[in-house]
């Protein structure tokens, strides 16, 4: 048992110091253990030792020791630029950061009676927010009578959506709030994702 704990610890370590997690690490006269496991630079266990030893190794070669693994036993050390391994980590947060999409509730408002090319119209707006990955709040608020007559309003909602649903589906069916009714949309996940085949294939031209 452990050996396989140890050969798993080695295993994420040759594939790039996988243990680091991110969280400030014990380096240099820092590492405060007695004894260590240490890798090189370039992945090669170089056994175990006293952690002033490793340190020296590590001084040597003008590097940081850094304790990677303080929960093996005997807990694991590298030796890394340190400085440098931080600023690629950080780099990589920054660029995993901006690719990230942030998905947003945009609104389209119906009327009672909205004629066909406003309806259209709203439908186009609500078809590109989709495509983008947003999710789409469609809201008919009822003025006087109105209120009366609440179907008429469900069916120009059904109506809607049922124009879209080739790329969304329905999260909450029409609802009344208020003076309001309210329904809303998300995108297909089929959808979703030949959206970003497009984008991928604009971005290659």
């Amino acid at each position: 048992m452990r050996f396989l704990r140890i050969f798993f610890c080695f295993d994420l370590i040759l594939w790039g110091c996988t243990l680091i997690d991110g969280k400030e690490q014990a380096v240099n006269e820092q590492i405060r253990e007695k004894e260590v496991r240490l890798i090189s630079s370039d992945g090669e266990q170089l056994g175990i030792m006293s952690s002033s030893d490793a340190l020296k190794i590590a001084q040597e070669q003008e590097l940081d020791l850094v304790l990677i693994a303080p929960q093996a036993k005997p807990p694991v050390c590298r030796i890394m630029d340190y400085s440098k391994f931080k600023y690629a980590q950080a780099k990589k947060v920054k660029e995993a950061r901006k690719k990230q999409k942030t998905i947003e509730i945009k609104e389209i408002r119906l009327s009672l009676n909205i004629d066909t090319h406003d309806f259209e119209t709203k439908l186009s707006h609500a078809r590109r927010f989709l495509s983008e990955g947003n999710k789409v709040k469609v809201t008919i608020r009822f003025r006087g009578r109105e209120r009366a007559h609440p179907e008429n309003g469900e069916y120009n909602m059904n109506r809607f959506a049922e124009a879209l649903s080739d790329i969304c589906v329905v999260d909450k069916k029409p609802v009344i709030d208020g003076r309001s009714m309210q329904m809303f949309l998300s995108p297909k996940p089929a959808s979703a994702k030949d959206n970003q085949k497009k984008e991928k294939t604009k971005t290659e031209e």
